[in-house]
């Protein structure tokens, strides 16, 4: 006569099987990993940018915007972050979103972030911007009088470049 005890596997035999079971999910989890790839040179580059944010708001009948070095700091932050991840995103991940990289920056009032990702300059990211409706109303929102440029260059292909524009008051 057998008894439900007698159907049960043995102790050593449940134990191998948990035991597989969690080396099974973990080398899982281990495949989804992503590979880190270390970004390229990256620079804050506000001061070349003035004039030609200067002409393009002088066109439209607005006053120059002065580089910022808090500004230029958040946007080289956000765009190390493009690059790092190959993406761009206004968010930084787990819950960093625009308005929490500007509190943490010590940037107070109102702000807005262009981003790019390209193989141009300078002179064709802000035509580009230029050409995109909303975009083109940040650069040239007469609440702004602050901004900071930077770029970051991918790691693997040095003339691909994730670029941010941080404008506040």
């Amino acid at each position: 006569m057998l008894t439900d005890t007698d159907n049960r596997p043995p102790a050593m035999n449940r134990r191998k099987l948990i035991t597989i079971a969690g080396l099974a999910a973990l080398t899982a989890l281990a495949a989804c990993s992503t590979v880190s790839v270390p970004t390229g040179e990256g620079a804050g580059v506000s001061s070349s940018a003035t004039g030609m944010l200067a002409g393009l708001r002088a066109a439209a009948g607005r006053g120059p915007l002065t580089p910022d070095t808090q500004l230029e700091q958040a946007a080289l932050q956000q765009a190390g972050y493009m690059a790092s991840r190959e993406r761009m995103s206004h968010t930084t991940g787990w819950g960093k979103d625009f308005a929490s990289r500007m509190k943490d920056n010590g940037v107070r009032g109102a702000a807005a972030e262009n981003i790019a990702e390209g193989r141009f300059d300078q002179q064709k990211l802000f035509d580009i911007w230029m050409h995109s409706q909303g975009h083109r109303r940040n650069i040239l929102d007469p609440d702004f009088g602050r901004f900071g440029l930077a770029y970051v260059r991918d790691g693997r292909d040095p003339n691909l470049r994730y670029w941010s524009l941080v404008l506040g008051r």
